[in-house]
């Protein structure tokens, strides 16, 4: 991949995550490593169809994938990259 697309990519990819909802939801999958939409929504207080469509929209574009045991599907990050992006960036000056 050329540097172009690859800066291209990595706007694409920080779009995706920059949300309060989402950054939590990273937090909590990084910690976790896998979680259903029912602990995320209940541990996040928020409606279930807001989380589950941030989560649909992160596994779209590549950020997140599941694992299905019967009934139930488990969220999981795909590179733990991402949260370790967001701790540098709570780390960093921009946020003092």
């Amino acid at each position: 991949m050329d540097e172009e697309k690859r800066i291209e990519k990595a706007a694409y990819v920080l779009k995706a995550v920059a949300h309060p909802l989402r950054i939590k939801i990273i937090q909590m999958l990084n910690e976790n490593k896998e979680l259903n939409v029912s602990t995320i929504y209940k541990n996040l207080n928020a409606e279930q169809s807001l989380i589950s469509h941030h989560l649909i929209n992160m596994r779209d574009k590549g950020i997140l994938d599941i694992r299905r045991s019967g009934k139930n599907i488990y969220y999981f990050l795909v590179d733990s990259a991402i949260s370790e992006i967001i701790v540098c960036i709570y780390k960093s000056k921009i946020l003092a």
